[in-house]
Formats: C-alpha cells, structure tokens, sequence
C-alpha cells in the first residue's frame, strides 16, 4: 500500500485579492495611466474590484473579462493574442462559458506552491502596459 502526501495550499483570499488590486493600481498609477482591476478566486467569484473614477468605464467589464480569460485557460492573456488570430488555435473555438472570452494582453493567473487559485485583470491602459500591471501584481504576493 503506497501513502501520498498532500500540501495543502491557501485559497486565495480577500486580502490577498486587494493587496493584488492595491499593488497594479500602483504600479499603473506610476506610469501614469488609469485602470480597473479585477480579481478572481479559483471558482471564477469575484473577490476584489476597482474602477477608478477617471477610467473608461468599460474598462471595469474588460478587466473582469481578461481575468476570466486567464482563469479558465490559465495563462497570460498576452500568450494567447496569437492563437485568436484568423487561422490561429482558437480563432473558431467555440465555448458554453457564461461569458465571452477576452484574448488580449492584461490577465494573468494568480498561482501559489504550483496550484491555480485565481487570476487578476487590468484594463485601461495599452495592452502592453495592462500585462505590466497585472504581472507587477502578482509578483508581489508572496
């Protein structure tokens, strides 16, 4: 008889969520541009928002889309541009998800000891600069 041992690993929890959504809108502040932040625990649930007053305000659904993105794929969005494209891997995938994807750069999952436990999405800024953000906040949490 083989014994396996699992580790546990920590949800993603509020604090995490919001010291993921202080530390993009830092990070987007200091390169001057205004963001939403979203981010999302493993199921997809939503567990910390923020729209700046100045954004656009579809940037608050774009970030909620691109964190979705990431989630249910599990990779950068940015990764994916290429795969959307006309001929691409995922130009014609159809999906039964209860909203649309978004492939452009700006979602990132949120990982710890290896596991997937959520994703963050910015929008509002260049794509490239919304992978910035993002990929900033994640690195912060430890």
């Amino acid at each position: 008889m083989t014994t396996t041992t699992s580790t546990a690993v920590a949800p993603l929890s509020i604090q995490d969520a919001e010291s993921l959504v202080a530390a993009a809108h830092r990070a987007a502040e200091a390169a001057g541009v205004t963001v939403s932040v979203t981010v999302l625990d493993a199921g997809g649930h939503l567990l910390a928002f923020r729209r700046d007053d100045r954004a656009v305000l579809i940037s608050g659904e774009t970030s909620t889309r691109k964190a979705y993105t990431a989630l249910q794929l599990d990779a950068p969005t940015a990764d994916l541009v290429d795969a959307v494209q006309p001929g691409g891997l995922f130009h014609t995938l159809p999906t039964a998800l209860d909203r649309p994807l978004l492939f452009i750069a700006g979602g990132v999952p949120v990982r710890r000891g290896g596991r997937l436990i959520g994703a963050i999405g910015v929008g509002g800024g260049a794509p490239e600069q919304d992978h910035a953000f993002a990929t900033a906040a994640v690195d912060t949490l430890a």
